[in-house]
């Protein structure tokens, strides 16, 4: 089911909100100079973080990882800048955002059950 294309396609919306929450937070809470730092290498961190710790052979992924992991030190990895891209927005006063990107985030996961049992048997 994870690999179908419209849940490759949720999951890269979710990857793309989830690093820009971060800058969205960078921006709203912190005053400049910190502000223009933080919108840029918040996401920056986030985005470098969420590429290069992976499970070799991950069928969702292309295989590769330039940091290998286990699958549930993946999974955490997914659940920290996933969920905490929903938190982000929370903090930067968007919480309708941050309730809707919760939802699809628990949905995706729950229709993605077979890529979450790879993780954890990887």
């Amino acid at each position: 089911m994870s690999l179908n294309p419209v849940m490759l396609g949720v999951r890269f919306l979710l990857e793309l909100t989830a690093v820009a929450s971060f800058g969205i937070l960078g921006w709203r809470d912190f005053d400049a100079p910190w502000r223009y730092l933080l919108v840029l290498t918040l996401p920056i961190v986030v985005a470098a973080v969420w590429g290069i710790f992976a499970v070799p052979g991950d069928p969702s992924r292309n295989g590769a990882a330039t940091v290998p992991v286990a699958g549930m030190v993946r999974l955490l990895i997914e659940i920290a800048v996933l969920g905490g891209g929903a938190a982000a927005l929370w903090a930067a006063g968007l919480p309708m955002t941050a309730l809707l990107s919760t939802a699809v985030l628990v949905t995706y996961h729950a229709l993605a059950y077979d890529r979450v049992s790879w993780l954890l048997a990887h």
